[in-house]
């Protein structure tokens, strides 16, 4: 063999390791941003967000990657003349070539993955939205954060309607405070980070067992409004039993009262709450 013919072979060759070393990079990438959707999937809800058009475009680049790959390999008369010559090359039974398709297999079931894990927070997603689109003429906690206020306002509403498009709550608040200016019930659109629906009265297995000293959200026992409180009873006997709970700011003689939480009235403290 000529040496130009070696020398396309080695230029070749350099070509497909850089290929392949760039879309085991851009695997890396796509890996890290499925992890971060599935520890936040909140995150794609968030206005200006662009996660999954960042995951999109990763995935357009791999699948470019892979047609310059096969292009190189296949796509012409000079890389099927490439292939044989290598095969003239090497001699049989090398560690090399096999070594060659091993790499391969690891690549394609790296992609099969990848899609998986894409599938799996899509169907996640789409079981999220249809579970929230479930809770028409439901009860569920809301967050409201008034203007020009530092701190965020959860009280009870209910759900008139779900928006998928545009991920947004219509709620009703039935019984706003006395301080509200405009008197008599209140609509609000909120995202869909700004809800939490409580358990089900008529399924206590849907409530959590909080264990003691932990801090919850809990409607103040006859109100319609939210606070943070401390569980003093984690381990209910019965799950349809209340919990206990000591709320924040709710001194009396210089002690925090234990007051009966219904299960169906505490949700876990979100993430960043601010009150």
């Amino acid at each position: 063999m000529s040496s130009p013919d070696i020398a396309g072979i080695l230029e070749h060759s350099k070509e497909l390791d850089r290929l392949r070393k760039e879309q085991e990079d851009v695997l890396v990438d796509i890996n890290k941003m499925h992890k971060k959707l599935q520890a936040t999937p909140e995150l794609v809800e968030k206005t200006g967000d662009n996660s999954l058009t960042k995951l999109k475009a990763l995935y357009t680049h791999a699948k470019e990657l892979s047609e310059n790959e096969v292009s190189i390999l296949l796509g012409c008369s000079v890389s099927n003349m490439l292939v044989s010559q290598l095969d003239a090359l090497l001699p049989s039974g090398p560690p090399g070539q096999p070594r060659r398709r091993i790499e391969g297999n690891d690549q394609k079931r790296k992609r099969m993955k990848t899609d998986s894990d894409l599938s799996r927070i899509t169907t996640n997603v789409r079981s999220q939205l249809e579970a929230y689109a479930s809770l028409k003429g439901e009860q569920v906690a809301a967050k409201v954060t008034p203007d020009e206020a530092d701190k965020d306002e959860w009280f009870v509403v209910k759900v008139l309607h779900f928006d998928k498009e545009t991920r947004e709550f219509e709620v009703l608040d039935e019984e706003p405070g006395d301080d509200d200016e405009g008197g008599g019930q209140r609509k609000y659109k909120l995202p869909m980070s700004s809800i939490i629906p409580f358990p089900k009265r008529s399924d206590p297995s849907t409530a959590s067992d909080f264990p003691p000293r932990s801090q919850v959200l809990a409607v103040y026992p006859g109100t319609t409004a939210l606070y943070k409180a401390t569980v003093v009873n984690g381990h209910r006997k019965r799950k349809t039993e209340d919990y206990l709970l000591e709320f924040d700011d709710d001194e009396e003689e210089g002690s925090l009262p234990q007051r009966a939480v219904p299960f169906h009235k505490v949700v876990a403290l979100p993430e960043g709450h601010r009150q």
